[in-house]
This record gives C-alpha cells, structure tokens and sequence, in this order.
C-alpha cells in the first residue's frame, strides 16, 4: 500500500492511488478465503494468450554455476541431459548471471543489460534456440531497477536514478528512463522469443522514495514510481499478449493485488531447499494466491514433495551427479503435474502454522466441480506420532471417492460422510517422511 499521501498536486498534474478489494462473505474463514481465492482466478490472473498460465514446470542451472559459472556450453549441455533422460519439464530457466558486469565485482552488480561476451558470444539466442528445439518453452530473468557502480545505466544515465552511486534504484517515475526500459526490454523478447519475462528487484525502495520527496511532496515519488512499474508490465503485455510475467522481486515482496493481475510469483521466496519453511509458507501462502512456485534442487520425497506448487516450479538437480536417479525424477515430476489442475481448487489447511519440528503439518485441495483432490502431510524429524486422522472438507458427503496413497498405490472406496466425520487416517512410517493422497469422485 501507499505509505505516505500527504503531497499537493501541480497544476494539470494527475496521479492515481493503489487498488483496494473489499470481499464481502458468510460462514466460516476458510470460505472466506477459498471465494477469495475463485475470485482471484475468475478475475485477476493473468491470461497469457487469453489463457490461465498452465504448469511451469522447468529446469535450469543458474545456482549450479553460481551464475557468473554459466556459459553457452554448459547451458547447453544440460539442456541436452534432460532430454537424454527424458526428464518432463516444460522449460529452460536462464536465471541471473548472463549479462555482462565490470571486471571483479559479482553477479549481483547489475546495471548493464547485455550479454557477457566471454560466456555468451553469440548472445543467449542459441541457448533459447536450442531449447526450443527440443520442445522447450524459456523463462529470462532480468532485474532492471537496482544499478550498481561502474554500470551502463550508473555511467550513462545518471540523471534516471535515485539513491547512492553504491546503490541506486532506476526512477520509472521518469518518461525516459521508462521508455528506454520498454524498449530494451521488448528489443530483447524479440530477438529470444522467450514465453516467461522474470522481473526481480532488490532495492530498499521506500526509503529512495521518501529522500527524494518535498517537504510538501510526501509520497509524491512513490505514486510516480509503481504505476511506472506497472505501466511497464502493461506495455510489455499490449506488445507481447502471450507473455507471462514472473514477479519475483527478492522472493514474494510484491504480491500485492495490482501485481497479481499481471504478473504471477513463480519464485516465492530467496529462502529455499528447507522443507519446513517450505511447508510453512504453501500452508498460509495458499488462503492468499493461487497461482506460485518456487524450486528444489533435492530428490527425496520429504523435500521434493515439500516443493510442489500450483505453478510446478523449477527442479535443479544437478545432471552431471552419476549416482541420480533419473526414474525417480521423472516419476515425481509426472506426479506434479497431475497436481497442478487441483491446486487451483478450494485449499483448506488441516493443521495449524507451526515452525517447530515435533508436529505434523498437512493442507487439501479440492475441485468439487472435477470430484477430485488431494491431500498432503508431513511427519517432521522429531514428531512421535505415526498417524494422524484428519477430517475431509469440501467433498460431497452423499458421493463415494476412491482414496489412494500413492506410495502404496491401493485405492480403497470411502463415503464422503466418513471422509467428513470420522476422517481419513494417515500413516508415515518415516521420520521425517511425506504422504501424498489423492482422491476422486467413484462412478
């Protein structure tokens, strides 16, 4: 939200104030926030092509290398091995550390958006052509509001940015730093044709807004510099309908509605690869948005299944390891996306928050209109407990489901009342260890 408004406006001058819903429900709060959550698919995400975004399941290398480690060759090469094993992943993730940044400084020192030409001297058009051809869609991350020292835009465009030289942030508030953003950007998306644009950001922002304000102007340069934003990925999307707009920014701190209706969380967070942080944040981030991801790079199914997502996510095993187990990976990534359909359904948490390493934790989702969900649970390290019952919501009490645990692979037939009343009992012998049950309406 806006955090300060108190400014004049200029003659002729306009600006406009953040977006605000009010949901008006009945019943309890899980209702609440499942009519919030059709309300936000019927009407906010994102339509890429006039269609919802499907799975975006991917893979990628950019951590592996430590991102300044990726080249043309090695990005190729593991394209190359997840077709070899046949693994079902829908894109090539090029994430940062492509484009070019000055002699000893890190990955991390953007500000330059071109390409690196000791790693890429073709550019990454044949690392994208590659994946194509092998049936690959591409996601290209770009991070163009921070600029750092010895940069392009430092050097260049001074007159753009706002902050310390250590550390500045390009003002979308200005017309010519907004065109030339739209332009290069779009220059690129041309050229690459790539499906997903992956803006990040990690500016301390308020505080650049606020130091640059008038004594009288409070607030003035944050309300220029959003609906700049904004109207960036606006224009992006007028110029390039099929698009999808990953809106990472440092993992999950835009996800405020106006983002939402035009660009989705594929990274939801810069913390990762712990399974119960993992857990922590699909159980509340869930009651809130539909539609997000995040990545793992471990093949275990308390981990993996502690990182499977509406969106699918990125796997980032590294291919190169000779004792991975390809048959593994390709069976949990089929189950995934299995997945993904009913994680656009209603979601109802089964367990509370909880950080500590003793419980349980365990969420459904449920499409009434399919008849059919599936429930997850989790037993942590040090939780005794071998079993947990938990009482279904969302089903049809009159109906009969099939209920399979997929390790066990044993469909059993239960009404929907005992679903309801009595519950469903799961058991996981492991410690820590991860069931996944899936349910369907019985013909």
């Amino acid at each position: 939200g806006q955090q300060f408004a108190r400014f004049k406006l200029h003659p002729d001058e306009e600006v406009r104030t953040p977006r605000i819903v009010v949901l008006h429900w009945q019943g309890d709060a899980v209702r609440g926030q499942n009519l919030w959550r059709r309300w936000m698919i019927a009407h906010n995400m994102p339509r890429p092509g006039g269609k919802l975004p499907g799975p975006v399941i991917a893979a990628g290398n950019s951590t592996l290398f430590d991102y300044t480690g990726m080249t043309e060759q090695n990005q190729i090469e593991f394209i190359d091995a997840y077709i070899k094993e046949k693994i079902p992943v829908d894109y090539w993730w090029v994430d940062a550390g492509w484009y070019s940044v000055p002699e000893g400084l890190p990955w991390w020192n953007y500000g330059t958006w071109e390409y690196d030409k000791t790693r890429f001297p073709n550019g990454l058009k044949p690392v994208m052509e590659h994946a194509r051809a092998n049936g690959l869609k591409t996601v290209l991350w770009f991070c163009p509001e921070p600029v750092r020292p010895r940069t392009e835009l430092r050097l260049q465009h001074p007159e753009w940015l706002l902050g310390p030289e250590e550390f500045s942030l390009l003002y979308l508030g200005n017309p010519d730093a907004w065109k030339w953003l739209v332009e290069h950007t779009d220059a690129f998306i041309n050229e690459l044709q790539i499906d997903v644009y992956r803006n990040d950001n990690d500016v301390p922002e308020l505080d650049y807004w606020r130091n640059n304000d008038e004594p009288d102007r409070l607030g003035i340069t944050e309300i220029r510099h959003l609906p700049g934003l904004l109207s960036f990925y606006d224009e992006i999307q007028r110029r390039h309908p099929k698009i999808l707009i990953d809106n990472c920014c440092a993992g999950g701190r835009r996800n405020d509605i106006e983002m939402m209706r035009r660009a989705v969380p594929l990274w939801r967070s810069d913390y990762w690869d712990a399974p119960d942080q993992m857990q922590c944040q699909t159980l509340g981030m869930a009651s809130w948005i539909p539609y997000f991801g995040h990545m793992t790079g471990q093949l275990d199914d308390y981990t993996f299944r502690s990182n499977m997502y509406p969106s699918g996510g990125i796997v980032t095993p590294d291919m190169r390891r000779s004792d991975l187990d390809f048959a593994k990976l390709r069976r949990e990534i089929d189950q995934l996306r299995e997945l993904c359909p009913d994680f656009l359904g209603d979601y109802y948490p089964l367990t509370p928050y909880s950080k500590e390493s003793s419980v349980w934790i365990a969420w459904q989702f449920d499409r009434p209109e399919a008849g059919r969900g599936f429930i997850q649970a989790f037993r942590r390290k040090t939780s005794g407990d071998e079993s947990q019952c938990y009482k279904l919501q969302g089903i049809d009490p009159k109906a009969r489901y099939e209920v399979t645990d997929v390790d066990e692979n044993i469909a059993r037939r239960i009404s929907g009342a005992e679903l309801m009343d009595k519950g469903l009992t799961i058991r996981i012998p492991a410690n820590p260890g991860a069931a996944l049950v899936v349910y369907k309406r019985a013909k």
